[in-house]
C-alpha cells in the first residue's frame, strides 16, 4: 500500500522527532506532552513561583536595612540602658557593681533636680511646640496661595533649619544677653528694666523656646505645605462658590483633609520637644553648663547627660533615660488621641 502524500518524509536512523530536521511532519515543534513540553512547563512554573516570591519578599527586603540599623543603634542601646539601670557602678574603676533592682529609679524620682528638669522640659515644650505648629500651619496656608516668587518664599522659610545650631545660639546669644543684648538695649531705650534671661527661670524658657521655634517652624511649614498641595483645587472652588472664605476653607477643608500630616507633625514635634538638649546646653553661660546656676532651665535630656557623662553615675543616668522614654511615650499617646479626636470632631 502506498503511504499518503501528507505523511511527511519517513524518519531516518539517528533522526530525533523534536529536531527541526526531523522531517516535514515534525517541523521543529515538540509533540504535545513530550519531553520539550514538560521542560517548558517546568520553566514557566519556576518563573511564576519566583514572581510570586518576589512580590511577597521584595518589600521586606527593601525595608529590612532600616530595621537592621535601628536594631543596632536603637533597640540594643535601649535594652542595654535598661540593663545598666538595674546595677550599681563604680565610678573609679568603671566596673559594674551589685544588682540594686529599682533603687536607681527610686533615687532619680526623689532627686529634686530631676523633678525640676521635668517641669522645665514641660514648660519649654509647651512654649515651643504649640506656637510652632500653629505658626507652621499659618505659614503653609499662606504659601499655598498664588504668590509671586513662591519658590523664593518656600526656600526662605527653610533657611533657619539649614543654619547650624551653634550659629543659631550665637545669634540668639546676642539677642538675649543679660547685659549687652539687643533686646535689653531696646528695653533700656524705652525706659524699662532689663530682663535677666539667664537668671530668671521663666524668661530663660522663653528664650530657649524662641530658639527652637525659629529653627523648626519653617521645616514643619514645608511638610504642611506638601500635604496642602495634594488637596484637590476643585474642592476650594466649590467652597468659594458657596461663600466660604479663606479662614473657613482652612478649618473646614484643609485641616480635615491633611489630618494624617497634622498628627505626624504633632507626634514628631512632641518627641523632639521633650528631647531638647542642644539649645539649653549652648544657651548656658556658666562654667558647669548644667542648665543654669540653679538648674532653672535644665531639661531631662540634659539631666541624663550630666549624670551619665559628667558625674559618671551610669546606673542613675540609665534609669533617668528610661523614665524619659516612658514619659515621651505617654505624652505622645495623649497628643495623638487628643489630636485625632479634635480633627474628627471638626470634620463632623
Amino acid at each position: 500500500m502506498t503511504a499518503p502524500a501528507d505523511a511527511g518524509t519517513p524518519l531516518q536512523p539517528g533522526d530525533h522527532p523534536y529536531r527541526p530536521e526531523a522531517g516535514a511532519g515534525g517541523a521543529g515543534k515538540p509533540a504535545p506532552g513530550g519531553r520539550g513540553g514538560r521542560q517548558d512547563d517546568r520553566r514557566l512554573l519556576r518563573r511564576e513561583r519566583r514572581a510570586r516570591w518576589d512580590v511577597k519578599i521584595a518589600p521586606y527586603l527593601f525595608v529590612s536595612p532600616f530595621f537592621l540599623v535601628f536594631a543596632v543603634v536603637g533597640m540594643f542601646p535601649l535594652a542595654y540602658t535598661g540593663y545598666l539601670s538595674l546595677y550599681e557602678w563604680d565610678r573609679t574603676q568603671y566596673a559594674r557593681g551589685g544588682f540594686v533592682g529599682l533603687d536607681n529609679f527610686r533615687w532619680v524620682l526623689e532627686d529634686p533636680v530631676f523633678v525640676k528638669s521635668v517641669v522645665n522640659t514641660l514648660s519649654i515644650f509647651v512654649m515651643s511646640s504649640i506656637p510652632q505648629v500653629v505658626i507652621a500651619v499659618t505659614v503653609a496656608a499662606l504659601l499655598d496661595q498664588q504668590l509671586r516668587g513662591s519658590t523664593f518664599w518656600r526656600i526662605s522659610v527653610l533657611l533657619p533649619f539649614v543654619v547650624a545650631p551653634t550659629a543659631a545660639v550665637l545669634i540668639f546669644g546676642s539677642l538675649f544677653a543679660d547685659r549687652s543684648g539687643v533686646i535689653n538695649e531696646v528695653l533700656g531705650n524705652l525706659g524699662l528694666e532689663p530682663i535677666r534671661w539667664h537668671v530668671e527661670r521663666w524668661w530663660s524658657h522663653v528664650a530657649i523656646s524662641g530658639m527652637v521655634n525659629w529653627r523648626w517652624t519653617g521645616y514643619n511649614a514645608l511638610i504642611f505645605l506638601a500635604a496642602m498641595q495634594a488637596v484637590p483645587r476643585d474642592v476650594y472652588e466649590s467652597a468659594a462658590l458657596d461663600g466660604a472664605g479663606r479662614v473657613r476653607q482652612l478649618f473646614a477643608i484643609t485641616l480635615p483633609m491633611i489630618r494624617p500630616t497634622v498628627i505626624f507633625v504633632i507626634v514628631t514635634t512632641t518627641i523632639g520637644g521633650l528631647q531638647i538638649f542642644t539649645e539649653p546646653r549652648l544657651f548656658d553661660d556658666t562654667a558647669q553648663r548644667e542648665g543654669g546656676a540653679d538648674h532653672q532651665y535644665m531639661t531631662m535630656t540634659l539631666y541624663v547627660y550630666v549624670k551619665g557623662i559628667e558625674d559618671q553615675f551610669y546606673g542613675r543616668a540609665s534609669a533617668a533615660a528610661w523614665l524619659l522614654f516612658m514619659f515621651i511615650i505617654a505624652i505622645v499617646l495623649v497628643n495623638y488621641l487628643v489630636t485625632r479626636w479634635l480633627t474628627r470632631r471638626r470634620a463632623l
